[in-house]
């Protein structure tokens, strides 16, 4: 185990934000969920629609993807909202990892020609936004994928694992999990990891912010990730009743 150091909520080096998934907070999507990573706070709808993009037309196969938001309010200051063909990098960046991480742990040939949509908003924002959309993404999708069983339409709930993400930052030379916005502006390096349940890698992104790290660093921080990954999975499978 890692020394435990003070941070501002006490938090041990190795522990999460407290992590709270509120299933079917809106009525009219397919699933639905609010995301809480402390104060990190984000809506994940999921909207199932029958049809494909065209490149899957009579391909007996769906899609999913994603779009992300950052809302005005939720920053210290306001952030302008990203319009049509105008969005920032930052916001295709995310919105891609949120797509290709939630393709990963469905089978989208089981679900016939239909498109989910994942919708992430932030509503408060305090670091750690698109691992909190992500893993909040997958319960919104178990619970849409389940209202499409309910109704006859596919014969079964088509995950293939579970799969969650979280933040992992070094910060005064040490490692830290769920790393909030205090944390991760003036961290050496930070992280965001994508896993699967058996600990299979769907994203493992790693940047020097101040100084190069070493590869012992970069060990400890995936196998400190897929620790923190298992507890958000173990939340999520527990908000689902499905443990």
């Amino acid at each position: 185990m890692q020394e435990t150091i003070s941070r501002k909520d006490n938090r041990g080096l190795e522990e999460l934000r407290p992590v709270k998934f509120t299933r079917n907070f809106t009525k009219h999507a397919d699933g639905s969920v609010l995301v809480e990573f402390g104060d990190t706070k984000v809506i994940v709808t999921a909207t199932i629609e029958n049809k494909v993009p065209r490149f899957l037309h009579d391909s007996g196969k769906g899609w999913l993807t994603s779009e992300y938001s950052l809302l005005p309010g939720s920053t210290h200051t306001r952030v302008n909202r990203d319009r049509g063909t105008h969005l920032s990098g930052r916001t295709q960046e995310i919105q891609r990892l949120i797509g290709r991480s939630l393709r990963a742990c469905v089978d989208l040939t089981k679900i016939g020609e239909r498109t989910i949509t994942i919708d992430a908003d932030v509503i408060q924002a305090d670091g750690g936004t698109r691992t909190a959309s992500i893993s909040g993404g997958f319960i919104a999708l178990y619970d849409a994928l389940s209202k499409l069983k309910d109704s006859g339409a596919i014969k079964e709930i088509p995950i293939i694992e579970p799969v969650a993400a979280v933040s992992v930052g070094i910060i005064k030379g040490k490692i830290m999990l769920d790393v909030d916005y205090s944390e991760d502006s003036g961290a050496d390096a930070d992280a965001n990891i994508v896993m699967t349940e058996s600990g299979k890698i769907l994203e493992f992104q790693t940047t020097s912010e101040e100084a190069p790290f070493s590869r012992e660093d970069m060990i400890n921080i995936l196998d400190l990730g897929e620790k923190g990954i298992k507890e958000i999975i173990k939340i999520q499978k527990q908000a689902l009743g499905i443990i």
